[in-house]
């Protein structure tokens, strides 16, 4: 699915698919973002970048993954079987590799979750997760047309904008709701990564 498509899908479920438009397609486009950004935070893209390390230092730059949410892992020294993960923290920029042995200027690999990205190319969203952003997209949209229209003459009356406010408020409680059950902070792990 494209941006194109999504909006397409998004001016269906808030009933506005006749023009003149009530929302512009770049007013659902930023709010499909917004959407697409939380999925992100509960459910990231899967990377992996090769990184160098600095000889002698246990800090890893990895300030070149851009649009990172999380890192899951780090495995050093690389390509061992079975892998050798090791313990780390993380300061903005600046990756520590607490466990293992000091890095010797070889490469390691970090395991990361990115944002998700929708455009006219396509989607890294999976299928079974669009209608969910199509659902926090028009929650955000209905609850932004309701501060527009407060104190506006509408053929609906005074209580439009009340009544958009509630309707998107319930189209976040939803959206809301299934991303506490899909979220990666939300799940009980048994099994340990990294041994000492």
């Amino acid at each position: 699915m494209n941006i194109s498509e999504m909006i397409t899908l998004v001016r269906r479920d808030l009933k506005d698919e006749t023009t003149p438009y009530q929302w512009s397609d770049d007013e659902l486009s930023r709010h499909i973002n917004h959407a697409l950004g939380e999925l992100s935070e509960r459910v990231p893209l899967p990377a992996k970048a090769t990184l160098p390390t600095v000889s002698g230092s246990r800090e890893v730059d990895i300030s070149s993954l851009s649009n990172r949410v999380m890192v899951q892992a780090v495995e050093y020294p690389v390509d061992e079987s079975p892998a050798r993960y090791q313990r780390f923290s993380i300061w903005g920029d600046a990756l520590t590799i607490i466990s293992g042995p000091e890095p010797n200027g070889s490469d390691c690999y970090v395991y990361y979750g990115t944002l998700h990205t929708i455009d006219a190319n396509g989607s890294t969203v999976p299928d079974k997760y669009e209608d969910l952003v199509a659902t926090g997209a028009c929650g955000y949209a209905a609850i932004s047309w309701a501060a527009f229209s407060i104190n506006k003459v509408n053929i609906g009356g005074k209580m439009t904008a009340d009544e958009y406010r509630a309707w998107g408020n319930e189209r976040l409680v939803i959206f809301r709701e299934r991303l506490k059950q899909l979220g990666r902070r939300q799940r009980l792990r048994t099994q340990q990564l990294f041994t000492e």
